[in-house]
């Protein structure tokens, strides 16, 4: 009878030691699985997260520009009202000496600036040179 309880016991051993092993194999498998995929999620995260800053250095460089255009364009209103404000027949005669400097004839200064013939012929006199 004794010897049939050793005989169990060994057998009952035998068993859980089997089971016992089978366990951790698999646990092993199952944390090398785990490892794979948290590798894979933290390459994710670090590209992501090198994705993020680029966008966010190309916001802030759009900014930046968007800053500097602004100061640019800012005091067009002024400069523009002002231009309003100005005589109109000093842009035609702006327009009309530079004109003369390229070689424009009175008719052509009269058809494109809208002065008269005698303002033509004077602004060739007085900026002919």
């Amino acid at each position: 009878m004794l010897e049939a309880a050793v005989i169990v016991l060994g057998l009952l051993w035998a068993v859980t030691l089997w089971v016992f092993v089978s366990h951790v194999r698999g646990q092993r498998v199952i944390a090398a699985q785990q490892a794979a995929g948290d590798a894979l999620r933290d390459r994710r995260i670090r590209e992501l997260a090198r994705r993020l800053d680029t966008y966010q250095n190309g916001t802030v460089q759009m900014g930046e520009d968007l800053h500097q255009l602004r100061a640019v364009l800012a005091p067009l209103p002024e400069k523009l009202t002002l231009l309003e404000q100005r005589d109109p027949t000093s842009l035609s005669f702006t327009q009309a000496a530079r004109l003369v400097s390229m070689g424009a004839s009175v008719e052509e200064l009269t058809h494109s600036c809208g002065l008269t013939q005698a303002e033509a012929e004077l602004m060739r006199k007085m900026h002919k040179g």
